[in-house]
């Protein structure tokens, strides 16, 4: 499914928790690979959506899910890191995230 210009998604798992909307809290556990496979990085965190806390692609693809829901990520460079590289990952590479939402708030 097209998410936004530059994102695709595929929900693996659809969530019966509460819903991830604009300005909420977030908290996730992902898991993050390029095109060619190398896995770049695993973490959890958290963030609110909206407030420019993460890259664009994962800020907006994230919005809709369910707590327990899963769901696989393809973004652009250009919602990701655009021309920058940083540690594990080359300038103007796609990423590919697997996402769980793990906890939703308004705080």
């Amino acid at each position: 499914m097209r998410i936004a210009s530059g994102i695709c998604g595929e929900d693996v798992k659809i969530g019966d928790g509460a819903v991830a909307e604009r300005g909420q809290r977030v908290t996730i556990h992902w898991q993050g690979t390029l095109n060619r496979g190398d896995e770049f990085r695993a973490a959890t965190n958290s963030f609110r959506i909206g407030a420019r806390e993460v890259i664009a692609g994962l800020d907006r693809g994230v919005v809709g899910m369910r707590v327990g829901g899963i769901r696989k990520l393809r973004i652009s460079p250009h919602l990701a890191y655009g021309d920058r590289s940083v540690p594990g990952i080359p300038a103007n590479a796609v990423l590919n995230l697997e996402v769980e939402l793990l906890d939703v708030s308004d705080q």
